[in-house]
């Protein structure tokens, strides 16, 4: 792990150093988390509390969030985001019985949903490594854009560095899906309140947008409860 983090270019090569410390030896592959928080879609300005649970795995290019969305009237419904062997999956209930609708496999949803597991490897960093696929390319002294092909998907962000953390990735054009259906948009993410845990580093906050008429419009706000890491093999 190590020969190839000096490979890299020197914002990212700094970025993993601080990140992983010494586990930048240790088979650290997978993390288990608990968030907390508010999100949206770009049609309503209300914004709705959700709880979640995440597991994001590095060897298997995944992850699996699963979301309990409270609405009016002491209601909620669940929510099921995941990503497995280059194929996106969504799915929303009424009070986690009733189904309103679901989506698998289409060439939109795996390549959001790519877009997604790539700007999640703030918070399981080994996924960013190039033993897992992505290549990265410099493209100042304070960013580089990181690619990555899985399945029949192939997704670029560029992830923006502030003394040795991300601080925001962006894409010019993320497949998202809206009233009028499936559009590309330019999508941005924030992330701060970086903290250690078991001596990895990772943002306990973040938030996520679309960008439409030259404005950022933030649709998902969530903050860290819990990490646990897993370590291969053990």
């Amino acid at each position: 792990m190590l020969d190839e983090v000096n490979n890299l270019p020197d914002v990212v090569k700094q970025y993993f150093i601080k990140t992983l410390k010494d586990r930048l030896t240790t088979d650290f592959n997978s993390v288990k988390l608990r968030q907390q928080g508010q999100l949206r879609t770009l049609e309503k300005d209300q914004w709705m509390e959700f709880s979640a649970r995440e597991v994001i795995v590095a060897d298997e290019c995944s992850f699996h969030w699963k979301a309990k969305v409270k609405i009016p009237l002491g209601l909620h419904i669940s929510v099921v985001d995941s990503f497995n062997l280059g194929i996106g999956y969504g799915q929303v209930k009424f009070l986690s019985l009733i189904p309103i609708g679901h989506e698998s496999n289409s060439v939109e949803l795996n390549s959001g949903a790519l877009h997604r597991y790539l700007a999640e490897g703030v918070w399981c960093p080994t996924v960013l490594l190039p033993c897992h696929g992505v290549k990265w390319v410099e493209k100042d002294k304070d960013s580089a854009e990181a690619t990555l092909t899985v399945g029949e998907s192939t997704v670029s962000l560029v992830f923006r560095f502030k003394n040795g953390d991300v601080i925001s990735v962006y894409s010019d054009g993320r497949f998202g899906k809206f009233r009028s259906g499936y559009q590309k948009k330019g999508w941005e993410g924030h992330f701060k309140d970086y903290r250690e845990v078991n001596g990895i580093r990772i943002p306990f906050y973040g938030e996520v947008g679309w960008w439409e008429n030259n404005k950022l419009r933030l649709v998902w706000k969530g903050q860290i409860v819990e990490a646990e890491w897993g370590i291969k093999n053990e």
